[in-house]
């Protein structure tokens, strides 16, 4: 099946998709949409049209484990998008990603403009592919 996973952001939100087999997350594009209400409506719409089956968004919980605003403010929107495309949305431990994200955009000498554009979907494919990875024992199991 397709997976989506969302990486929430203030301003840029970034989304990743899987290929059907569930082995491996590939950017798929960043939406800009500072407006909290009509974030869901976007990312709902991106699902639709990726065919996505399951929605994963990233859990920012804290370094100690425990959930403060912004993990309540995912939980609410995973709530939300359940509800507006009739998906599961299953939450995913995010800590470091966006610096996982970094790290790989050092790698690949990744500056400026197009470094801001791009890690978003990063750190959305990170979050998508660490949750396929802690689910390889279901999908073997498929294969």
């Amino acid at each position: 099946m397709v997976i989506m996973s969302v990486d929430l952001g203030k301003a840029r939100t970034g989304l990743a998709l899987s290929d059907k087999t569930e082995f491996l997350a590939s950017p798929y594009k960043v939406i800009f949409e500072k407006s909290p209400n009509k974030l869901p409506e976007k990312v709902a719409e991106a699902a639709k049209e990726a065919k996505a089956e399951l929605i994963v968004v990233g859990l920012p919980k804290n370094m100690d484990g425990t959930e403060g605003e912004s993990a309540k403010n995912a939980r609410a929107f995973a709530k939300k998008l359940e509800e507006l495309t009739g998906l599961e949305a299953v939450m995913q431990d995010e800590r470091c990603t966006t610096v996982t994200a970094h790290r790989f955009l050092n790698d690949t000498d990744t500056r400026g403009k197009k470094r801001k554009n791009v890690v978003d979907e990063v750190a959305a494919t990170i979050i998508l592919q660490d949750y396929l990875d802690c689910h390889c024992h279901d999908r073997a199991g498929r294969l």
